[in-house]
């Protein structure tokens, strides 16, 4: 399809979802929520492929949602217009429409889609020497670990504008999903399994990240907050991220504990507020022990630590299924 023609697609796509309610095309100006509001290439590829969708599919819904109050007014009961004829049941033209134009928006759909997911591999780079992020999943939480800059974070992801970003995702509790609609996909995590996510934000702002996988009574509380910083900005958070909290094996266990984010800043000594939690890293090599105490072959001293496996013990009954 020649670029004027994506152009005009686009355009008129833009303009049917223009009447899409405030709230949710722009659901708010301090913190995104929706990759209708991109802040990455990652989600302005996903609300480019909505726009080509919904632009293209009305080569077959605008014939129907026009021609079906034209016939019934040119057929109507007081007036009828049109030849009578009983016996028809064919038309060469009619027929090749019906089948052919379908069929054709098929094939231009699946090619979309198919463009659109090699594009958006979450395991593809985006950039030399990205920002390694390793991220555990929790009940009913998310502890972000920077090892190169030596903190870590429960309930806050920080990300400098215009530098590539690769989050290392595993958990230590059930299966669960991470998603941040403005800047990528979701991607799944597991037990004793690591998977990749990268992305980068291209401007500055403040978003929503959660967790989409059901896991227990503290599901719908497990989201975080992602900042997209100028790298000034990003370095000074950094710096104002090191704390007198040590993330060691003993912090840990209380933070894998089936607790929301008030309750495990309580658990550390913390005032009970909605508010992140900034650690210094007292071992780097948490996120590799983490997955290895899943695999007693290769976990060696790693088996044992770090809080056992599996569900935390004390659970509630029927929490964190």
């Amino acid at each position: 399809m020649r670029a004027g023609s994506t152009s005009w697609i686009r355009l008129g796509a833009s303009c049917l979802l223009a009447w899409l309610p405030a709230h949710v095309a722009m659901a708010s100006e301090t913190l995104r929520q929706s990759f209708l509001q991109p802040m990455g290439p990652v989600a302005e590829e996903q609300f480019t492929h909505l726009l080509r969708v919904v632009g293209i599919s009305m080569i077959v819904i605008l014939p129907v949602l026009i021609g079906v109050p034209l016939i019934l007014w040119r057929y109507r009961y007081s007036r009828p217009r049109g030849d009578y004829a009983p016996e028809w049941e064919f038309a060469k033209k009619l027929e090749f429409a019906m089948w052919g134009v379908p069929a054709l928006v098929v094939i231009i759909l699946s090619s979309w889609l198919w463009y659109s997911t090699e594009k958006l591999d979450p395991y593809k780079r985006l950039g030399s020497e990205p920002l390694q992020v390793q991220v555990i999943g929790l009940d009913w939480k998310w502890l972000f670990i920077y090892p190169q800059e030596g903190i870590a974070t429960v309930g806050e992801l920080a990300v400098p504008v215009g530098r590539p970003v690769e989050l290392t995702l595993t958990t230590d509790t059930v299966m669960q999903s991470l998603l941040i609609a403005p800047l990528t996909g979701q991607i799944y995590a597991m037990p004793g399994m690591a998977t990749k996510l990268n992305f980068s934000a291209t401007r500055t702002g403040r978003a929503e990240g959660e967790n989409t996988q059901y896991n227990g009574n503290g599901f719908g509380r497990q989201k975080f907050l992602v900042r997209a910083l100028a790298p000034a900005d990003y370095a000074a958070w950094v710096a104002r991220s090191q704390s007198g909290l040590t993330l060691d094996e003993k912090s840990y266990d209380k933070l894998r504990r089936q607790t929301v984010l008030i309750d495990a800043r309580g658990d550390l000594g913390l005032d009970k507020r909605a508010e992140p939690i900034f650690m210094s890293l007292g071992d780097r090599d948490i996120f590799r022990q983490v997955v290895a105490k899943y695999h007693p072959s290769d976990a060696g001293s790693a088996v044992g630590r770090w809080g056992g496996t599996g569900v935390p013990q004390g659970a509630t009954t029927g929490a964190g299924k």
